[in-house]
């Protein structure tokens, strides 16, 4: 079997309270050929220091000033070298030391352009408590209409397709995920698998859920990136997406192993 080389990204801003963990999770990874690479927004809080003591295990770290986060992803896979791309959060971690080798097996088939799986949302303070599940187990490319996506800190795809399709833009400030997931897997056609597993661990809090005036921001984002890609919706089906979420809080809940 020929190693694809998977390259890493971690956008990071005043995260030193999480981004030990997340490098440990990622240097913790049993396949060999990763690339980890972490774009830092030229935080304040000792960042630097924390990701300077991991030394050379760090392939590529850059801390200047940028425009928010979907500007250092950007530049992060523009640095990457890799086969394969995705993204780790500085305040999230992988599941287990296996994802990213699971992972790279299943492009091993080259008709696989693109995977997802699923995410688990654990509690900020107590990370080995879990609240929520999100599968991606029944996305389909209709569903962007109604609000849903795959997991994104579980997309993997081809670097290619990056210099191909385009970037996340800049100009959204919470959903550029969300735009570019239309435009890979909707607009493209990009060819996906589902794998069925949690990739990734996710504290709450995150940037698209720490308020209402948020929520309201992300859902006027989601309207206007369907509008701008030819998909017709409107407000009652991009929030219908709630109904469902109400369920992830009840489904099934999978111990990880902690770091």
């Amino acid at each position: 079997m020929n190693n694809l080389k998977v390259s890493i990204i971690t956008p990071s801003f005043n995260s030193s309270a999480t981004i030990s963990e997340t490098i440990k999770s990622v240097l913790s990874q049993i396949y060999a050929d990763i690339e980890y690479i972490i774009v830092d927004g030229s935080s304040k809080d000792g960042s630097d220091k924390i990701i300077h003591s991991y030394g050379n295990r760090i392939s590529k770290f850059i801390s200047e000033p940028d425009n928010g986060i979907y500007e250092a992803i950007n530049k992060g896979i523009k640095l990457s070298t890799g086969d394969i791309v995705g993204i780790l959060n500085s305040d999230d971690f992988f599941f287990n030391n296996s994802v990213v080798e699971r992972i790279a097996e299943s492009f091993q088939n080259n008709e696989t352009e693109s995977v997802f799986g699923d995410v688990q949302f654990v509690n900020s303070v107590y990370a080995n408590k879990v609240v929520r599940y999100y599968s991606s187990q029944n996305f389909a490319p209709d569903k962007f209409k109604y609000g849903h996506m795959p997991a994104h800190p579980s997309f993997y795809v081809r670097r290619e397709f990056y210099e191909r399709f385009g970037y996340y833009r800049t100009d959204y400030k919470i959903a550029a995920d969300y735009e570019l997931l239309i435009r890979f897997l909707y607009i493209h056609k990009i060819r996906y698998k589902y794998l069925n597993f949690p990739f990734v661990c996710m504290r709450t809090g995150g940037v698209s859920n720490k308020s209402v005036f948020s929520n309201f921001t992300l859902n006027k984002e989601i309207a206007r990136a369907c509008a701008e890609n030819g998909i017709k919706t409107n407000y009652f089906y991009i929030y219908s997406k709630y109904f469902t979420k109400i369920f992830q809080f009840f489904g099934k809940r999978i111990t990880r192993k902690l770091w």
